[in-house]
């Protein structure tokens, strides 16, 4: 064997040596991927398309959840009521935007302090945001309620008024997120290049025009990302509407339940409380391919608006 030979197979064992040692670092990951989401996400997959019965056990039925599934209103009336959430949530995103805007000034003091108070809901247990705005929401004796009737304003029972109830939980989650998107946006904009800002101010630009011109182009990509993430916890809402309203036939008398009802609840419902799990799967795999639809959709669009340098 030629010395170029020898440096050539060397080079190939080494190369292989470091290829099963990436392998064995990213091992556990993967091991902890494959068990805990994607064996999950095959075995609901294939429960989709059972029935089980009152005490365990089940049988194959082929399409017959799916036909259920797009006949169903409730079904339809749960992902108007989630779509209609996950809309109105990107409030937040342009919200979270100027919050950032205004914090990212120079010479602005209590920084640290501002940030921490938007960050504080974000790192709150849901549950404990959930039971705070209940209380707040009280028709009878909510603090939102107590400050309309200082200026003569009667306040619905805005959990259990079918007209105010979707838009009182939107409310909520903004307030629970815009926090987290602030502290983002706020990083992606100290890392847009000062130089930028003092080209434009010499050119003639105002704050307003370089809002505009290089801040907002220069933070597309995070505010894609942003966007990304808020689909999909919107779409994936829960805990606030079953601490808000609870379940079964508590959250059934309630008069705004039906506007109120998210997938994941209904997902809830139909496997937990009701015990239908073969259906409750192909709800669950239905909000799956949802998402999907979703993302990809957004990551199609996003061509055309988000600018990378």
């Amino acid at each position: 064997m030629t010395r170029k030979n020898a440096a050539h197979a060397s080079r190939r064992r080494r190369s292989r040596a470091e290829m099963w040692w990436g392998y064995a670092f990213i091992a556990p990951t993967g091991l902890g991927l494959a068990i805990f989401y994607l064996w999950p996400v095959a075995q609901t997959a294939y429960f989709s398309f059972t029935e089980w019965g009152a005490f365990g056990g089940h049988t194959w039925v082929g399409l017959e959840n799916y036909a259920r599934l797009f006949g169903d209103p409730e079904v339809g009336q749960a992902v108007l009521n989630t779509i209609t959430y996950t809309v109105l949530g990107l409030v937040g995103i342009p919200l979270a935007i100027v919050f950032a805007a205004l914090l990212n000034r120079q010479g602005l003091g209590g920084v640290s302090l501002y940030r921490t108070a938007f960050f504080l809901p974000v790192v709150t247990m849901p549950v404990a945001v959930a039971m705070l705005w209940r209380w707040l929401y009280n028709g009878d004796y909510g603090l939102v309620n107590q400050v309309l009737a200082v200026v003569g304003i009667d306040g619905p029972n805005w959990i259990a008024d079918p007209a105010t109830a979707l838009y009182a939980l939107v409310v909520v989650g903004i307030w629970s997120s815009v926090g987290y998107n602030l502290i983002i946006f706020l990083a992606g904009m100290q890392a847009i290049p000062k130089e930028l800002y003092e080209a434009a101010s010499m050119d003639g630009a105002g704050r307003v025009r370089q809002f505009f011109s290089i801040t907002l182009p220069m933070l597309s990509p995070t505010a894609f990302f942003i966007s990304i993430v808020s689909v999909i916890g919107s779409l994936q809402l829960f805990d606030l509407v079953f601490v808000m309203t609870g379940s079964g036939q508590a959250a059934r008398a309630n008069p705004a339940y039906s506007r109120l009802q998210t997938v994941v609840q209904l997902f809830y419902d139909r496997a937990f409380v009701t015990n239908d799990r073969g259906y409750a799967a192909a709800i669950v795999i239905g909000l799956l391919l949802l998402i999907a639809a979703l993302t990809a959709a957004q990551f199609r669009l996003q061509r055309r608006w988000v600018h990378y340098v």
